[in-house]
């Protein structure tokens, strides 16, 4: 079989791939990169709701406090490459940036697609060939890599190489390309594959409230998470939905990468329907609505608090018959209505499954690559960079920062590694 020969080939054209690749390219690296799928960077389509929150605008220490995950492993990548300098990267490329609430970084455009084309001719301006296929397998010999297999087996191409980075991503979003190929490359080579399993996901709540609520979105409401200590793992404000199998939304993403051990904890999620008011003051609002609307039954009068799919839910919670009179309504009915108000409970059976999860927890054992430049520390040769390290943030463009930050990491660390070995 004939091999087509390259210094470093780059194994995934995500955001951490397309990084290593430029950075390894612009240090005079001869570099191929290999990407499944028929166009690069296909998961960042659908990242920051299709607009691609590329980082965060935040220092490096905010960064690590953001990676519940191994976030110690990251110091030097961070140092090297802040959200700072990813915000100058993409200016230089010639897309200019905005900054949101949370600190969340766009593209000025609202369009993913700019962040792509931008790496996409920067990958061409350099020269760096991009080959379509899936790798099959990873050569090594004598402790060092050496190659690449593409293809079936029955028809299959060999790239020859001296390093290789491998940045093919997760379990998240299948359907962009990241099936785990990685972990099984790496496990084939000797690492330790952490685990891996959602993160930033959906959550499954059973019974039937909220199916019954199915398709109804919450703005500026409160969501508390609390294990099954009693103690607070997250609290935030924003927005949620309801769905045939339980909770989504940007809030309960957030939540759930603090959710780190179903199989030894339960949590329960606490809603807080009316955050701006207090007890009393909420009380107060319900005694006048209850005196204004005195004659009109409670599933029509509640309208003025809550959307109408969550009304007869919160109303049998509550154990008040939609049909009862406002005037009727005793001081513990009340009582009770305040508390569903303030303190909507749903215990979480657990994640959606990691084809759902935004990113995933998991992957290469950070204690088996070097931190500085991405180095398997058992393999000559072959880096890592991305989603494929155990590695993981919360959600806010925290998780793009980290693929560029080690994709670049990798990409300097391959290039140097490949003129000492001159």
């Amino acid at each position: 079989m004939t091999r087509i020969r390259y210094d470093l080939i780059v194994v995934g054209g995500g955001a951490a791939g397309m990084m290593a690749a430029i950075t390894a390219a612009r240090l005079g690296t001869d570099v191929c990169l290999v990407e499944r799928n028929p166009k690069v960077g296909r998961k960042r389509d659908v990242s920051g709701k299709g607009r691609c929150d590329v980082t965060n605008h935040c220092s490096p220490q905010e960064l690590l406090s953001a990676t519940p995950r191994n976030g110690k492993f990251l110091y030097s990548a961070a140092e090297r490459t802040p959200p700072s300098w990813v915000e100058e990267f993409f200016a230089a490329l010639g897309v200019p940036l905005k900054v949101e609430r949370g600190n969340r970084v766009f593209p000025v455009s609202d369009r993913a697609a700019d962040i792509i084309d931008a790496l996409f001719r920067e990958l061409r301006r350099l020269g760096v060939p991009i080959l379509q296929g899936r790798v099959s397998a990873l050569d090594c010999r004598e402790g060092a890599v050496c190659g690449v297999e593409l293809g079936e087996e029955k028809a299959r191409t060999g790239l020859a190489c001296q390093a290789i980075i491998l940045a093919t991503g997760g379990l998240s979003y299948p359907a962009t390309g990241s099936t785990g190929d990685g972990y099984e490359f790496a496990r084939a080579l000797g690492h330790t594959v952490v685990e891996p399993r959602p993160s930033l996901v959906p959550l499954e709540v059973p019974g039937e409230d909220c199916p019954r609520m199915q398709g109804l979105a919450l703005k500026n409401v409160q969501l508390t998470v609390k294990n099954q200590k009693g103690k607070a793992v997250f609290r935030e404000q924003g927005e949620l939905l309801f769905t045939h199998f339980g909770l989504s939304g940007p809030l309960v993403l957030s939540a759930s990468a603090h959710m780190r051990d179903f199989a030894k904890d339960r949590y329960r999620c606490h809603i807080d329907l009316k955050p701006a008011l207090d007890e009393a003051t909420l009380d107060a609002r319900l005694v006048r609505e209850l005196t204004q609307g005195a004659n009109r039954d409670m599933d029509n009068l509640m309208g003025a608090l809550l959307p109408r799919l969550m009304i007869p839910v919160v109303l049998e919670r509550a154990g008040i018959p939609g049909e009862k009179k406002a005037h009727d309504l005793t001081r513990g009915e009340r009582r009770r209505l305040l508390e569903q108000l303030k303190d909507f409970a749903l215990d979480i059976s657990g994640p959606r499954p990691v084809a759902e999860a935004i990113v995933t927890s998991g992957g290469v054992k950070v204690g088996e690559v070097d931190p500085r430049t991405m180095a398997s520390k058992k393999v000559r040769g072959l880096f890592f960079a991305g989603e494929l390290l155990d590695v993981d943030a919360y959600t806010g463009g925290f998780n793009l920062q980290i693929a560029w930050a080690t994709g670049r990491a990798a990409g300097e660390g391959a290039a140097r590694f490949l003129r000492e070995a001159q």
